[in-house]
């Protein structure tokens, strides 16, 4: 599988478009896409990799993916970040928070800031 191949794989496990991810990392229109003809830059292979929380070297083909259980403080990742709200864009709840591994639902999100919101913002 090839690195735009992955990316594509990833993103669909996400549940966002690839469109979606060149927003979210400040990319142009279609520059992923253009990863199957031209090489990117570290930079660029490295923000994917950060935002899937994978390896570069996974992306790139050089090893397995290892996925790891390890437990999130959800009260540190969100004090450093101090949202405003259950859908402040500075918080990524897919990233700390599933349900038979899906992504949770709007309504279950703001339950959870309401239940540790207080907790969560200084």
């Amino acid at each position: 599988m090839d690195l735009y191949e992955k990316i594509k794989e990833l993103a669909a496990q996400k549940n966002i478009s690839i469109r979606q991810l060149e927003e979210k990392l400040g990319f142009a229109n279609a520059t992923l896409r253009r990863w199957n003809k031209n090489k990117p830059s570290v930079d660029k292979i490295q923000a994917v990799a950060k935002f899937f929380n994978v390896s570069v070297d996974y992306l790139l083909g050089n090893e397995e993916l290892k996925k790891t259980n390890k437990p999130v403080d959800l009260k540190k990742v969100i004090s450093e970040k101090k949202p405003t709200s259950w859908d402040d864009p500075r918080i990524d709840w897919n990233e700390w928070v599933s349900f038979d591994g899906e992504p949770i639902s709007d309504d279950v999100k703001k339950m959870l800031f309401a239940i540790y919101g207080d907790k969560l913002t200084d």
